[in-house]
């Protein structure tokens, strides 16, 4: 077992991975940037080493900083989180060089699908559907084009690298699609440091169903269930759900072995997640494989009464994936709600400041995954994310009363946030029911704008 882990990481993800090692009796090392001196992941580290400034490409993203304080340190292992650096296979590389344990795919999986367009092409290979597009990597506007009406508008344009939306734009004609090619680029390059796009088909109103692997190093590798990401504002995701209303019995045991089999042709080590686009009929469309822990794992680890940060951790040191894990099946019905300081009725425009008061929710059936505290002033350098509330019940419609009780009893107070859209979605008939998809945001944006013109 390790001894030491430096978490690469700041906000909720880190917090998380300090309670998971905590549960396993390994000690934590804390990096942050100036912005970061009085967040809730350095007070909690057992040690912090200051990296730099603000902005993420002077911190969170610079390897040799990060590097030297592991040496510092003297730590076993690192734990990049999701973002920034989790699915850079140099970084990898870089950690393997100096004897330092990458909790995560090694540098040869990551280059094939971490990679989102190598990713495609070998998801292809080896049998699993994927949307018409690109086949690598599109260099110019004027292939962009040529590729867009080879396979007809409308088309997303994505970065190669990275998630949570970023590097991402959808296209209906060649004038959107070269303003979008030129934002997605420069956005990408931003926040992971490559600015690679590829283009797909856009599945219009699709629903967004992604599977959960855990790999252990030696080849055993099993599912643990789906979860329903549909809900998102400007391709990102805001709810997220398991079971997934529209996944049977039949479809589930089918996707799953799909997804295995994707991890099973590179060797797949450590946790993961496959995600695909299911449309009206049915059918499924491999997007991409998410090499790192994901923000909505708290739904599945509610559902299959699992921790999946704490397995990651134990497969990493060479622990092997106990029988259990093939006999799991889902126990409740789980939800999770992104809190973001992001003024819903004002196309998600960001909102840094202070956070005068806070009150999170609690009472039964309510987790809350979270770095805020009173006082903390929210920066305007990072992700939005201020809170994730799950809520857990043994039926769907108990989830769901679960989820707008809490969001009714929390307050935040010094930024905007999410909540109130929040609210309107889990009132929706549409999600109610969950015959919802990717478009329901949109939907409830509309009817709230039509509203308040009359």
């Amino acid at each position: 077992m390790f001894n030491k882990i430096l978490i690469a990481n700041r906000g909720e993800i880190a917090l998380r991975i300090i309670r998971a090692c905590r549960d396993l009796g390994i000690k934590t090392l804390a990096v942050y940037s100036e912005a970061d001196e009085k967040s809730l992941h350095v007070q909690q580290a057992d040690e912090a080493i200051c990296i730099g400034s603000g902005p993420a490409t002077e911190s969170y993203l610079r390897m040799d900083r990060i590097i030297s304080a592991a040496e510092i340190g003297d730590v076993d292992a690192i734990h990049p989180g999701y973002g920034f650096l989790a699915e850079n296979p140099h970084f990898a590389e870089i950690c393997a060089n100096c004897n330092i344990k990458f909790i995560g795919p090694k540098a040869t999986i990551l280059k094939k699908m971490g990679n989102k367009a190598m990713a495609r092409f070998h998801a292809r290979k080896v049998g699993v559907p994927v949307a018409p597009g690109s086949d690598g990597i599109v260099e110019s506007e004027k292939e962009a084009l040529k590729i867009s009406h080879q396979i007809g508008y409308p088309v997303i344009i994505k970065a190669v690298a990275g998630g949570g939306g970023r590097g991402m734009r959808i296209a209906h004609n060649d004038v959107s699609l070269v303003q979008g090619f030129v934002a997605a680029k420069l956005e990408a390059e931003k926040s992971f440091g490559d600015g690679s796009l590829y283009i797909e088909k856009l599945i219009e109103d699709p629903r967004h169903v992604e599977f959960q692997i855990l790999a252990d190093t030696k080849g055993k590798i099993v599912h643990v269930g789906e979860r329903d990401c549909s809900i998102q504002r400007r391709n990102q995701k805001l709810v997220e759900e398991s079971p997934s209303p529209i996944v049977d019995p039949a479809l589930r045991k089918r996707m799953g072995k799909t997804s295995i089999r994707l991890a099973e042709s590179v060797d797949y080590e450590g946790v993961g997640t496959v995600e695909y686009l299911v449309d009206k009929a049915g059918n499924f469309y491999f997007i991409e494989m998410n090499c790192r822990i994901q923000v909505e794992h708290p739904v599945t680890e509610e559902v299959y009464g699992v921790d999946l940060v704490k397995e990651q951790i134990l497969v990493a040191a060479g622990y092997s994936i106990g029988k259990e894990w093939e006999e799991l099946e889902p126990k409740k019905h789980a939800i999770e709600f992104r809190v973001n300081s992001e003024d819903g009725l004002q196309d998600f425009r960001p909102s840094a400041g202070k956070i005068d008061f806070l009150h999170l929710p609690g009472g039964p059936g309510i987790r809350v995954d979270s770095h805020l505290y009173q006082g903390i002033e929210i920066s305007p350098y990072y992700d939005s994310m201020l809170a994730k509330i799950i809520a857990i019940g043994n039926s769907r419609d108990e989830a769901i009363a679960r989820m707008n009780r809490a969001l009714n009893e929390t307050i935040i107070e010094g930024v905007k946030t999410t909540i109130p859209i929040g609210k309107s979605v889990f009132q929706n008939t549409d999600f109610k029911t969950g015959d919802y998809t990717t478009n329901l945001i949109n939907k409830i944006l509309a009817a709230k704008k039509s509203l308040d013109e009359h």
